[in-house]
Parts: structure tokens; C-alpha cells; sequence
């Protein structure tokens, strides 16, 4: 078929992914969409950016960057951006593969001119080999995958997941990079909402953008073991809390929480049902499952009146960092 060149843009922290990371390329390349190229950027490690510059010497299809902006993901997928050649740049995270038709059907959402951008399902691959019992479906986002309540089939959405994204290159020169100072910083602080908060600043410098989900797009995302536990649950969604007090601050709560609002009063208390249905009924799981909800939004809650007063005091800051031309940033 034919469509937009798309560059995959892969950000890398640690050599304790390496084997990870390998296998992220190499989906990459298999798949029956060509990459035009594969960009891997390493964020301010330069053991693992000398390892995976001899890695790809060899490889005119992958390159091998460091990142040209502080510390973090939001810096390094910016460095991405800026280096790359493709007239869409997707964005694959370090310990996630992609199915062989991934590239394929973001390639079909631009068919559209008004697509500006095109995101994917994230289904969890557990390090356990299963779901632990008590983890609810509502909360995959915890660890970086699709939940349940997203729409199915290839809909428009408020805004993509940043783990598994596209984004047509004119997007950034309308509404500017991801903004650092909310994404990750490697596992020193896992909070989210930089493509939340990117969505919305699309939309707003470009009303007529059309941003879509197609659930056939998927990555399998690799879960440790110390993301089934119950202490990392708690600690993410405290983190999302926070960084929804960021995002509400760049672009208002109207628009940073409104589709948060329908999860909260809609999703939740069907899962908080269906669990408590099933421990009645004696299956697995159930009870955890619905306490697990209680406790997330509480936590989140949490979270979010904290992050609330840190910004009004002036303790949390973020900047949004301007996207060269076609041109700008790249290295032959």
C-alpha cells in the first residue's frame, strides 16, 4: 500500500533492557509496513549509547542518538522528533514489540488529511505469565497498557497513549514538542500525561485535527514482577494523580480531565460491580478487584490535590519545547 514514510522513534534509558530493546527493533523490522528508519535514543547513558552504537554500525535503518534536552522521555522523544526523516513519526516504547501489521494501520488512519494523529491497543505481556487476580482490567494503564472503558475499533479520541503513538510531523510545528517537566524520568519518577497534555495542545492550535485509536495497532508490553504487586499499583496511580494536576495546569481541568471525569463516574463503578458480582459468586479475584478500584481513585485522588497545591505554590514546572523544520536537528 501506499502512504506517509514513518519513522519509529524508540527511547532507551538502561542496559538493563538491553535485551528488551533488541527485541523492540526487531519488530520493527519485521514489520509488513517498512520503517523508513528506526531511531533509538538513549537518555544521558553513555555505557548504553557506545553499546548500542557498535550494536547498529552496521545498520542503515537503525540509528543510534543521544538526547539533545534534559533528562527524561518527554526530552528524548523531542530528540526524536528533531532527528528524524519521516512524514510521521511513531513512538514505541523500549520494552514493547509490535505486531507484524502495527506500522500498517497507523499508515491507514492518514489516509485522512485531518488525522494529526494515530495511536494503538497495548496489551500486557506479565513477567508472572498471567493477570494477577486482583488486578483490574480499569487499571492496565498503571502498567502503560489499554484499559478497559477505552472505546473499541478505530475511533477518535481526546488523545493517544504515548507508549504506542503516531503522529504526523506537522502536528509538532503547530503545537510544539512534549513538554518536559511531566513524562518519566527513567523509574526515579513514574509519572505520566505528556501526551495527554500534547493531545490537547494540538487541538487547541488546530481545531480541525482528528486524533483516532485503532485497537489494531498492538504492541505487547512486557510487565515486570514488580509491577504486579500491589505497592507499585498504589504508587502509580498516586503518580497519575500528580500528573494530572500538571496536565489540568498547562490546559485547564475543563479540557485536562474531561474524559477522566466519564472513567471515574461511569467505568469504575461497573468494575466495582462486576467484582463485587463475582466475589458473590465465589470467582477468583473479584473482591481484590474491587477494592483495588477504591483504593486507586483514592490514591489518584490523592495525588491529584497534592500535585494541585504544588502548582498553585509554584513548586511544579514544565516547558514546552519548539520542534525545528524538516531539517532542523538531523545528523547524516
Amino acid at each position: 500500500m501506499s502512504g506517509p514514510d514513518i519513522s519509529v522513534v524508540i527511547c532507551v534509558y538502561t542496559e538493563d533492557r538491553w535485551e528488551d530493546i533488541l527485541a523492540a527493533v526487531s519488530s520493527v523490522r519485521a514489520q509488513s509496513y517498512p520503517a523508513l528508519e528506526t531511531l533509538l535514543v538513549v537518555d544521558h547513558n553513555p555505557a548504553l549509547l557506545e553499546r548500542l552504537t557498535k550494536e547498529y554500525k552496521e545498520s542503515t535503518a537503525v540509528r543510534v542518538l543521544a538526547n539533545a534536552g534534559p533528562r527524561g522521555l518527554s526530552a528524548g522523544r523531542n530528540t526524536g522528533i528533531a532527528g528524524s526523516y519521516g512524514e510521521v513519526i511513531a513512538f514505541l516504547d523500549d520494552d514493547a514489540v509490535a505486531e507484524r501489521d502495527w506500522l500498517r494501520r497507523f499508515a491507514e488512519g492518514y489516509a485522512d488529511p485531518r488525522v494529526m494523529a494515530v495511536g494503538g491497543r497495548t496489551v500486557p505481556a506479565w513477567a508472572s505469565g498471567r493477570r494477577p487476580p486482583w488486578f483490574p482490567e480499569e487499571f492496565d494503564w498503571v502498567v502503560g497498557c489499554t484499559y478497559r472503558g477505552l472505546p473499541a475499533g478505530r475511533v477518535r479520541v481526546r488523545n493517544v497513549l504515548g507508549g504506542n503513538a503516531s503522529f504526523r510531523r506537522t502536528a509538532f510545528d503547530a503545537a510544539g514538542g512534549f513538554a518536559t517537566g511531566i513524562g518519566r524520568d527513567g523509574d526515579k519518577r513514574p509519572l505520566g500525561g505528556e501526551e495527554t497534555e500534547l493531545c490537547i495542545r494540538l487541538t487547541r492550535a488546530r481545531p480541525d485535527a482528528v486524533l483516532l485509536i485503532d485497537d489494531r495497532a498492538v504492541i505487547h508490553h512486557r510487565v515486570p514482577a514488580v509491577r504486579e504487586h500491589f505497592r507499585y499499583f498504589r504508587t502509580r496511580a498516586y503518580a497519575e494523580g500528580l500528573s494530572k494536576a500538571l496536565v489540568a495546569r498547562s490546559v485547564g481541568a475543563g479540557k485536562g480531565l474531561e474524559s477522566e471525569r466519564r472513567y471515574t463516574t461511569r467505568v469504575l463503578p461497573a468494575g466495582i460491580a462486576r467484582g463485587l458480582r463475582d466475589a458473590l459468586l465465589a470467582r477468583p479475584g473479584g473482591a481484590g478487584r474491587a477494592a483495588a478500584i477504591v483504593a486507586g481513585v483514592l490514591t489518584a485522588g490523592g495525588g491529584y490535590v497534592v500535585g494541585s497545591v504544588r502548582a498553585r505554590r509554584g513548586g511544579a514546572t514544565f516547558s514546552v519545547a519548539e520542534i525545528g523544520g524538516a531539517e532542523a536537528g538531523r545528523t547524516e
